[in-house]
């Protein structure tokens, strides 16, 4: 599975590239996933570090906590590693819908 296609699968999802070589998915003007140059993927996997630290306790070598946002609950996942396709997957809804979830209702997206 192709990490960006998945996220552009999402209502209201959208593609940009708000720094040179640096892709992001974004829904409204809110990031959810940062793929970078797609060797990996940055998700919002929890509400704060500590929650996000379980994921990183499960998988040491293919989860960190992301640099300069990782404070808030952001990991970096690497793709094609441990983490099983079906739970990236699981991640990235779950990304997805913790930031709809802060977008005004005049800004999500019409499921």
């Amino acid at each position: 599975m192709d990490p960006l296609t998945y996220c552009l699968t999402k209502p209201g999802a959208w593609e940009d590239e708000p720094w040179e070589g640096d892709v992001v998915a974004k829904v409204g003007d809110k990031i959810f996933a940062f793929l970078g140059a797609g060797t990996s993927i940055g998700l919002k996997c929890g509400r704060d570090r500590a929650e996000a630290d379980e994921l990183v306790h499960v998988y040491p070598g293919d989860v960190s906590a992301s640099a300069y946002i990782g404070r808030y609950g952001w990991n970096s996942i690497r793709v094609d590693g441990a983490v099983p396709e079906d739970e990236l997957r699981e991640l990235i809804d779950a990304s997805y819908d913790a930031i709809v979830a802060k977008l005004p209702k005049s800004k999500r997206p019409k499921a």
